[in-house]
């Protein structure tokens, strides 16, 4: 027949397993290097891989996108709006160019799709807004927004 034991002092309080656990909390406040960031003052710097705020390349302060309607077929978010207009010259052109940061999931097929190399990914990543209406994208502001890449 197997005989229990009672529990001891320590047993019963865990004053071992607490005494562990706060060595272990003590030596993560005093040895390990802090890394939060001051966040306006530093910055952290991330990959070139990553996927910011949309903008729109131009030439000459003419865009480079020929409203090929690529980039809203392949979407995933459904996110890009394009109308299509025609230049004096036969060219097609975006008369309205509207995205929609709130809906989009950065995935960068839009970037991948497009064979003008137009819209591309920036590497800013501060897009917090007042209101819904203001994350709505046209072309001017996509024009206006210059990416870091």
């Amino acid at each position: 027949m197997l005989v229990k034991a009672k529990p001891g002092f320590f047993q019963r309080f865990y004053v071992v397993e607490i005494f562990k656990g706060m060595m272990i909390t003590m030596r993560n406040m005093l040895f390990v290097k802090n890394v939060t960031y001051q966040f306006p003052e530093e910055r952290r710097n991330y990959s070139d891989r990553f996927r910011g705020l949309h903008y729109i390349k131009s030439v000459n302060g003419v865009e480079n996108c020929t409203a090929c309607m690529l980039c809203p077929t392949i979407c995933p978010a459904e996110c890009i709006h394009i109308e299509a207009g025609e230049r004096p010259d036969k060219e097609k052109y975006p008369v309205k160019f509207e995205i929609d940061i709130l809906r989009c999931c950065y995935c960068g097929f839009c970037e991948e799709a497009c064979p003008k190399d137009a819209i591309k990914l920036s590497t800013i990543y501060e897009m917090a807004r007042m209101n819904r209406a203001d994350g709505i994208l046209d072309k001017d502001a996509l024009l206006v927004q210059r990416g870091n890449k």
